[in-house]
């Protein structure tokens, strides 16, 4: 059996990061004046912006990058495998989709995001599916996520 520890691992923070541990973060950057809760994991190539907060059990994966001033509630899960063949793509990280967060974007807990470009200025709702990229500012909720109001 092998057991391994979490680890804080190759992260360029910016200045004043709070982070509460355990987590999982490698080879990602984080920004200004950012918050990471607990049992956290953020990936290699994630790049997080400034004034952002990660809440508690979330789980930002490679190829994400989010904004400034964006809020990432409890139990988010971001998705870069499709299983475009019918399986998980595995190491094939050329299978693998990037996630774009725009800034001032709230993200309710325990939503899922695919692949998807979120522009400026979104609200997203708790235990919303975003499956598809969103280019105008508003609230977005459900399964599949849709347009509630615009901002």
């Amino acid at each position: 059996m092998e057991n391994k520890k979490a680890v804080i691992r190759d992260v360029i923070f910016g200045e004043d990061v709070t982070v509460v541990e355990p987590v999982n973060m490698y080879e990602c950057s984080v920004g200004d004046n950012c918050f990471v809760g607990p049992f956290v994991e953020i990936q290699k190539e994630v790049t997080i912006g400034n004034n952002c907060k990660v809440q508690s059990h979330s789980f930002i994966c490679e190829f994400v990058t989010i904004g400034n001033e964006c809020f990432i509630g409890h139990g988010v899960m971001f998705i870069n495998d499709l299983f475009e063949k019918g399986k998980p793509a595995g190491g094939d990280k050329s299978l693998w989709k990037s996630t774009l967060i725009g800034n001032n974007v709230s993200i309710g807990s325990n939503a899922t995001i695919l692949p998807v470009n979120i522009c400026d200025n979104v609200v997203i709702g708790a235990g919303s599916v975003v499956t598809k990229t969103i280019e105008t500012p508003g609230v977005y909720a459900g399964n599949p996520a849709k347009l509630l109001r615009k901002l």
